[in-house]
């Protein structure tokens, strides 16, 4: 066995590095990324407050803007030939 590998499956010395790793994550309870997660709907969150509402509206708005787009370009087109 090479140094830095893991112990072998089974072994006590495995089951005793997933309790250490589990115990040092940092993550505790919260599992993991969803802790991350939670950071961005605090209120002492950094950043532009949008509410979910707003970005809806504004992507929706985006879309069809693009479908406008998309339709005057063929309607130019076909006048020009």
């Amino acid at each position: 066995m090479a140094t830095g590998t893991a112990p072998p499956r089974g072994s006590a010395a495995a089951a005793a590095n997933m309790r250490r790793r589990r115990t040092t994550s940092g993550a505790g309870a919260s599992g993991g990324a969803a802790g991350t997660m939670l950071q961005f709907y605090t209120d002492d969150a950094p950043g532009l407050k949008i509410s979910p509402n707003v970005v809806l509206v504004m992507s929706i708005g985006f879309i069809a803007f693009v479908a406008i787009l998309h339709v005057m370009g063929k309607l130019y087109f076909v006048r020009k030939e």
